[in-house]
């Protein structure tokens, strides 16, 4: 799989991996806001297999267009969380990226170097000069970097590539082509037979997308359900709590009959009150909302929570819908009392 994606020079980046990976999200990923946006695997396990022989890189050297490739080792590591490692030459990956940006501490310089980005390192409690035991090795902590480079941990591929037994293997690697309109032609001639026809190619932008949420199979389908379940939960709930309302009220509803008060005026202002009732639940569930993400963010740093205005308008509008649909019938009903069986109503 290639990609390619916009940053903030005025070269294209491209990612080259093999055709067999699978589409899937992975919970820890680069944040769009960052220098530089980057790309993550689809499916961390099976870039571990690493299939790819780093030779491959010099081919993509000689492609017109290219003007610097980095191959990357990626293995996935479950202990004490989900995370996938990145094993990168040094000076290769800056050439493509343009460098990490160093919130402490050095480069790697030694083999057994690693930079975590600051999400990880406040996550687990790292900080330059501590020791980190990872794959059964125990790493140098030369470097706090600023999160946004495609991983939360970053070591020499050489020593990666001793330990998971994968000498002069690459995962993928990242091009990057001397400007953004030759990013096509790149993809282009990486596609014809004599060059790299196995291999699915994406533009770096593109590959981005994989990582989010609604890219697992079937989990969309599964936040529909719920957001089905819960609008009919809550039209229910305001139906009985309406009805009830209107029952309660009867006697007050007869005596704005009695005052010239019109059926359109009864359904109004039960709506009205629906509505408003509504609107603070509305506000209530955003803030409660904002404070729970605060309290994940606290215990789990590298957890990326997104709450967009786009979703908080669609569930404002959801609720207020089912609202009023839900307060419809009990203020029908109230509108069509009896003035005299109201006042008289115990």
């Amino acid at each position: 799989m290639v990609t390619n994606g916009g940053v903030n020079t005025p070269a294209a980046k491209l990612v080259a991996a093999p055709s067999t990976t699978t589409s899937q999200s992975q919970g820890e990923t680069a944040t769009a806001a960052s220098p530089m946006p980057t790309a993550t695997t689809a499916n961390p396990a099976r870039f571990s297999g690493s299939p790819m022989p780093i030779k491959i890189g010099d081919k993509l050297k000689d492609l017109k267009y290219v003007q610097a490739v980095a191959p990357a080792l990626l293995q996935f590591n479950s202990t004490g969380g989900v995370e996938v490692v990145y094993g990168i030459d040094r000076d290769s990956f800056r050439e493509v990226t343009g460098g990490f940006i160093f919130l402490s501490g050095h480069d790697m310089e030694a083999p057994d170097d690693v930079l975590v980005d600051d999400w990880a390192a406040r996550a687990k409690n790292l900080k330059v000069g501590d020791t980190y035991n990872l794959f059964n090795n125990n790493w140098h902590v030369a470097g706090i970097v600023e999160h946004g480079k495609g991983s939360r941990v970053f070591v020499p591929i050489a020593t990666l590539q001793d330990l998971v037994g994968a000498h002069d293997k690459a995962s993928i690697f990242f091009i990057k082509c001397t400007r953004p309109e030759h990013a096509e032609d790149v993809m282009e001639e990486m596609r014809k037979p004599e060059n790299f026809p196995g291999y699915t190619i994406r533009p770096l932008k593109d590959l981005l997308s994989l990582m989010t949420s609604t890219n697992i199979p079937g989990l969309q389908v599964f936040i529909d359900a719920m957001i089905a379940l819960a609008v009919s939960i809550g039209l229910l709930v305001i139906f009985l709590t309406m009805y009830t309302t209107v029952i309660e009220r009867t006697r007050d509803i007869g005596v704005l009959k009695s005052l010239g008060a019109n059926a359109p005026f009864i359904i109004r202002a039960l709506l009205m009150e629906s509505a408003l009732l509504c609107l603070g639940g509305i506000a209530g569930g955003v803030a409660l909302s904002y404070g729970v993400r605060a309290a994940f963010h606290a215990g789990f740093p590298t957890l990326s929570i997104l709450i967009t205005p786009a979703w908080v308008v669609r569930a404002g509008l959801i609720a207020l819908l089912g609202t009023l649909v839900g307060a419809s019938y009990p203020a029908w009903v109230a509108s069509r009392k009896d003035v005299v069986e109201a006042l008289t109503f115990d």
